[in-house]
């Protein structure tokens, strides 16, 4: 059977992913048809005055949110698992992502935990996401830092393991000794959100995304020669030091901001490259890469879909809908064993 153009592919993943935006942003307590939707935004006119507020100041910048972390989190997914050749090694190996955590329990917990405070303290969105962004920062430095030492990846898996390991069990004691209501607030922030972030936050999300992706668009070509190892890819001409602090530099940036905005975020990023390997049947990154972004933000969007519990003024935490897709993914490509013909 001949293998479908991965042109057509990816012009057919890009018009999905504009009807799942169309979907995302029509769906919720109260549905709104795309039509109303597009006549709204490039005319000018709504129905209802509500609407507009609804679909310009929430959904919108609820869904592009969805787009930029499904990208994000797919290509630092698609990056650690060519780095460390481990297809089960995700956007959080590292221990940026939990770092990004330590810094929101230390905002959240650390006021309650030693009686400071009633509760969690500030609880500003701005004031979250700059927490979480120095605590994924300085996790990221410390990572680099190890990694000019340690030459080997496996090595830095290892630490980056621990690392999270280390920064979990901090965690857990600032809830032990934390608050009911501080606790509670932690809780509801560790099970991930899409919503909530105002269009500067969206904006800041934008900037950092793009300057992540950056390492990527230029060092492309050097990745499929990391596929076989570094001592190929020195015979390729590839500098695997310099390729290995660009990745690390992109996944900090990417999973670092998107978990300080949003949560963590589960199995997108460990999911998702593995699904566009299977559909587009290569491991050519220059490929591999766009399409991972696309599936990304298509699954984030449908998984937002599903959470908005549409027609109901209920929202389910995004993880649970993420765990429910990625899992079975992940089990499948296992019990398939179709790692070891992609790695």
């Amino acid at each position: 059977m001949k293998p479908t153009n991965p042109i057509f592919l990816l012009s057919a993943a890009l018009i999905l992913l504009v009807l799942s935006f169309l979907l995302n942003v029509s769906l919720g307590s109260v549905a709104i048809s795309p039509g109303e939707i597009l006549h709204g935004i490039f005319a000018g006119e709504w129905t209802k005055a509500s609407r507009e507020q609804i679909i310009l100041n929430y959904r919108i910048p609820k869904a592009l949110v969805a787009i930029l972390a499904g990208i994000g989190l797919s290509i630092s997914g698609l990056q650690m698992q060519t780095f460390f050749r481990n297809p089960l090694a995700g956007p959080f190996v590292l221990g940026i992502s939990s770092g990004a955590g330590l810094g929101v329990a230390i905002l959240m917990l650390a006021g309650s935990a030693f009686g400071l405070v009633a509760y969690g303290g500030a609880m500003n969105p701005w004031a979250i996401a700059i927490a979480g962004t120095i605590g994924a920062g300085l996790v990221l430095v410390t990572v680099s830092l190890v990694a000019w030492k340690v030459r080997d990846s496996m090595t830095l898996l290892i630490v980056g393991l621990m690392f999270g390991s280390a920064v979990s069990a901090i965690i857990s004691m600032l809830s032990y000794f934390s608050g009911a209501e501080a606790l509670k607030l932690f809780t509801i922030w560790s099970m991930g959100s899409l919503g909530g972030l105002v269009w500067d936050q969206v904006w800041v999300l934008i900037f950092v995304i793009a300057v992540g992706i950056i390492p990527v668009v230029a060092s492309v070509k050097s990745y499929n020669g990391m596929l076989l190892g570094e001592s190929y890819a020195k015979s390729m001409g590839i500098n695997p030091a310099r390729l290995r602090w660009l990745m690390i530099l992109s996944t900090g940036l990417l999973a670092g901001c998107i978990t300080a905005f949003c949560g963590p975020i589960a199995f997108i990023g460990i999911a998702v490259p593995h699904v566009a390997r299977m559909i587009w049947r290569t491991s050519d990154h220059r490929l591999l890469f766009p399409a991972t972004a696309i599936l990304g933000a298509i699954l984030l969007l449908l998984c937002d879909a599903v959470a908005q519990l549409p027609g109901s003024a209920q929202t389910l935490p995004i993880n649970a809908v993420t765990s429910l897709v990625g899992a079975p993914i992940v089990i499948g490509l296992v019990l398939k064993k179709n790692f070891s013909k992609e790695f």
